[in-house]
């Protein structure tokens, strides 16, 4: 399940592709229409920018504004930067790899990280290869 902290984040994004041709965006403005706590959304915007899928303007006219196009903004990398892992165990993360601390069978015959191998890498298809521009 997505948490809502990544919920947040894709609705901000999708605020700012949806505005992108009218320059920055206050946070006061997406946090309005997006129905999203304001002190919430100033964290997860401050990681999005850090990230480099964000720009930010100060003074007047400013606010925040997408650095990358919708069609560049994978589903897959905006849940890593939020979440961390899409892998639903440590042990078949591909960017978060960590051996299972309670797994008593050695991984080459584990059932259910092969299992949960299938599942990560279907997942994978689907996340990777949609953008922003697909909920626009």
């Amino acid at each position: 399940m997505l948490s809502k902290k990544n919920r947040y984040a894709f609705h901000a994004l999708l605020d700012l592709a949806e505005h992108q041709n009218e320059g920055p965006r206050l946070i006061s403005e997406i946090a309005d229409a997006k129905k999203i706590p304001k002190k919430f959304l100033e964290t997860i915007l401050l990681e999005l920018k850090k990230a480099g899928f964000l720009g930010s303007k100060m003074g007047k006219g400013g606010g925040y504004y997408l650095l990358k196009k919708p069609n560049e903004i994978h589903f897959a990398d905006v849940i890593r930067l939020v979440d961390g892992p899409i892998a639903l165990l440590p042990c078949v993360s591909l960017n978060y790899y960590e051996k299972c601390d309670e797994c008593i069978s050695p991984e080459e015959v584990c059932g259910l990280k092969r299992v949960m191998t299938k599942v990560r890498d279907e997942s994978l298809k689907v996340l990777e290869n949609r953008t922003i521009e697909d909920i626009l």
